[in-house]
C-alpha cells in the first residue's frame, strides 16, 4: 500500500517512525515549509521534515494546499492512503485524492473535544481519561467516521507536557494498527453523530490564547490546579502581580492545592519556604514559576531573591 504522510510538529514524527519501523511503503511527506525560529530568527525545517530527509523520503512542503502545481505533485505519488498527525486544514481536493481515503489522529476521545487544543482542555477540565482516535476525514473538522481509539488515564498531577508525550506514542502504536486494519479491510467505522446522540454535555477543545490562559482566582482551588497544570509548560497559566511599584506577569508551571483557607479573597500568601494565593475554597501552593522578565525557577529560590512586598494586580 502506498502511503502519503503529512505532518510537522514532533507529535508527528512519532507516528511517522512507527510507520517506517513497521515497514510500511512511505512514497511521500508533506510538511510546513520552513519557518523563522530562534533568537537569530534563521529558517528552520519542522520536526517531520528533519524525520522525512533522515529516511531519504520524498518531500514536498506547499506554502499553498490548492496549488495546481503541488496538487500535480500529490497525484503523481499515486497514494492509496495518506494518513495526517497535526497539519493544518486541507482542501478536499487533497484528503479526497487516494482511493481509500485520508484518515487523522486525533488527541482525545472523539467526539469530546474536538478542536485544537484537546489534550490541554482534557486536563483543565479535570478528565480523569482521555486517549486518541483515528478518523477519516471529511468536511466539517474533526468530525469524520472514527476508525479506532486508545483509551489513557489521565493521573491528578500530570501536566499537559507529560500527558503529550505519552499520548504521541500510544497515538504512534493506533496509527499502525489503523493501517493494518485499512490494509485487511477489517474495521467497523462509527459515525460521529451517532455517538454525540449519546454524550450528555459536549465538551470542545478550542484554540488557546493569552485571555484563556490568564487566571481566575474566584475558581476553586480543584479548578485551579487543573488549569494550571493543562496549560503547563505551554502557553503556561499566569496571573498579573504588583512588584516594587510595577505590574509584572507571573507564569506558574506547578502547584499543589490545600484545602485551608488562609485569606477570604484571592490573596498571594507568602511564607518562609513557600508561596501560594489563597482564596475562599482554600490554597493554591506555586512550587515552580517564572517572574517577567526573570528565569523560570523552584519557589524557594524565587522567595530568597524577594526583597519586596508581592501582591496580587487584580
Amino acid at each position: 500500500m502506498r502511503i502519503v504522510f503529512i505532518g510537522t510538529p514532533e507529535f508527528a514524527v512519532t507516528s511517522l517512525e512507527a510507520l517506517i519501523a513497521a515497514g510500511e511503503n512511505i512514497v511521500g511527506v508533506i510538511t510546513a515549509p520552513e519557518k523563522p525560529a530562534g533568537r537569530g530568527k534563521k529558517l528552520q525545517g519542522s520536526a517531520v521534515k528533519q524525520c522525512a530527509e533522515k529516511h531519504g523520503l520524498t518531500l514536498l512542503q506547499p506554502t499553498n494546499l490548492k496549488d495546481p502545481d503541488f496538487l500535480g505533485e500529490l497525484t503523481a505519488l499515486n497514494a492509496d492512503l495518506q494518513i495526517v498527525v497535526a497539519f493544518r486544514m486541507m482542501p478536499e481536493s487533497v484528503w479526497n485524492m487516494p482511493r481509500l481515503g485520508t484518515f487523522n489522529l486525533h488527541g482525545s476521545l472523539l467526539p469530546q473535544y474536538r478542536g485544537a487544543a484537546p489534550i490541554n482542555w482534557a486536563i483543565m477540565n479535570g478528565e480523569k481519561e482521555t486517549g486518541v482516535t483515528t478518523f477519516f476525514l471529511k468536511h466539517e473538522i474533526d468530525s469524520g467516521s472514527i476508525i479506532d481509539q486508545e483509551k489513557v488515564a489521565i493521573g491528578p498531577d500530570e501536566n499537559v507536557g507529560v500527558l503529550y508525550e505519552r499520548l504521541m506514542h500510544v497515538g504512534a502504536d493506533l496509527v499502525v494498527k489503523t493501517v493494518g486494519k485499512i490494509k485487511t479491510d477489517d474495521y467497523t467505522l462509527t459515525n460521529q453523530e451517532d455517538a454525540l446522540k449519546q454524550l450528555t454535555h459536549v465538551k470542545n477543545a478550542p484554540k488557546l490564547n493569552k485571555d484563556i490562559c490568564k487566571i481566575d482566582w474566584n475558581q476553586s482551588i480543584d479548578q485551579l490546579h487543573n488549569y494550571i497544570r493543562g496549560l503547563s509548560p505551554y502557553p503556561c497559566a499566569f496571573t498579573e502581580v504588583n512588584v516594587d511599584n510595577k505590574q509584572l506577569k507571573l507564569k506558574l508551571y506547578r502547584t499543589t492545592k490545600e484545602a485551608e483557607v488562609k485569606a477570604s479573597t484571592p490573596t498571594i500568601i507568602c511564607e518562609k519556604k513557600r508561596i501560594g494565593v489563597s482564596n475562599s475554597s482554600g490554597t493554591i501552593w506555586i512550587t515552580e514559576l517564572q517572574l517577567e522578565g526573570k528565569k523560570r525557577m523552584e519557589a524557594v529560590s524565587f522567595l530568597a531573591g524577594l526583597k519586596t512586598e508581592i501582591t496580587l494586580a487584580l
